[in-house]
């Protein structure tokens, strides 16, 4: 290996350095984050900045980075509701999960967009994608501001109150570990 080249941040642009790491830190799980605003607007969209950080009680983050105008619509509708969806995404959904990336105004129905199929969780209000073969439902646990524009962040800290997985994930023959509480 030859000599490493030491970039610090503050001598490069927010975008170059923005591009840096997400090109570094790989693989990134992404957050299908689904969300409704108070007047019953769906929104669905896709985060690369989404973890796992703690197993009791199960909690899950993502970060929302800010956009020219303001808020996104997923932080302004958790504000709102204190409610939020993960939907794991599978190849075969790769698309639908790009398109609902797209910047849309907060009118618009993602769900309508990508034609992807609602459905209303067991104890959030929040919309699960029902082609997604798991989904986690989640009340917003902590709200934390993190960076500077113009491209600062809001960690989205939840606590997972249901779990929804397909038996071809749990059951004999699965893909993944047998898992069965």
């Amino acid at each position: 290996m030859g000599p490493k080249r030491t970039i610090d941040p503050a001598e490069v642009s927010d975008q170059d350095a923005y591009k840096l790491l997400i090109g570094l830190v790989v693989p990134r799980p992404i957050g299908w984050i689904g969300s409704v605003d108070a007047a019953g607007v769906r929104n669905l969209a896709p985060y690369s900045f989404f973890n796992a950080v703690a197993a009791t009680p199960p909690t899950v983050l993502f970060s929302p980075l800010s956009r020219s105008g303001g808020a996104k619509d997923t932080l302004s509708n958790v504000r709102e509701t204190g409610e939020f969806t993960v939907n794991v995404a599978s190849y075969d959904l790769a698309d639908s999960m790009n398109s609902s990336s797209a910047a849309h105004p907060r009118e618009v129905d993602e769900f309508e967009v990508t034609g992807l199929t609602p459905v209303v969780g067991s104890k959030v209000a929040a919309p699960l994608v029902a082609e997604a073969k798991a989904n986690l439902e989640c009340v917003v646990t902590q709200l934390v501001p993190v960076g500077r524009p113009p491209l600062d962040g809001t960690l989205v800290i939840g606590e997972v109150v249901a779990f929804h997985v397909a038996d071809c994930w749990t059951g004999p023959g699965s893909t993944r570990p047998n898992w069965t509480p």
